[in-house]
């Protein structure tokens, strides 16, 4: 890999981090408004989903292999995918008024750079083992 590849790479690592991270406290925030509402299971599956991403791009960055870090970042892209689901379902139902329409701009983009490292990273092994 290039010296220029490489940079790229270390900067969307960064920036996926720090979006997830953000993410992560703008869900636990949500998920306090939703309790104090009394809605208690979509809460739940959003907590647990949209705080997973950033913990598995975490992972990811210890990873052992190349393939580890694809499977960790593989699982966060799935994550973020079930979390803009449960986020989906509060915009359309009537369990709650809050506005998530930021939520799922932020989680829309937090897809978009996963499926790009996820996909980056699996042609680089693919090209490295030619």
């Amino acid at each position: 890999m290039h010296e220029k590849e490489l940079k790229i790479r270390e900067m969307k690592k960064s920036i996926v981090q720090s979006k997830s991270f953000k993410f992560s406290l703008n869900i636990i925030s949500l998920f306090s408004k939703l309790q104090k509402e009394k809605e208690f299971i979509i809460s739940k599956q959003l907590l647990r989903s949209g705080t997973s991403i950033g913990a598995n791009i975490e992972e990811a960055m210890a990873g052992q292999s190349k393939r580890d870090f694809i499977a960790k970042m593989s699982i966060s892209s799935k994550e973020a995918r079930e979390t803009r689901y449960w986020l989906l379902l509060l915009k359309e139902s009537d369990l709650t008024k809050i506005n998530v329409s930021s939520l799922l701009k932020d989680i829309n983009e937090l897809i978009r750079l996963l499926t790009s490292i996820v996909k980056t990273s699996q042609e680089n092994l693919l090209k490295k083992q030619q």
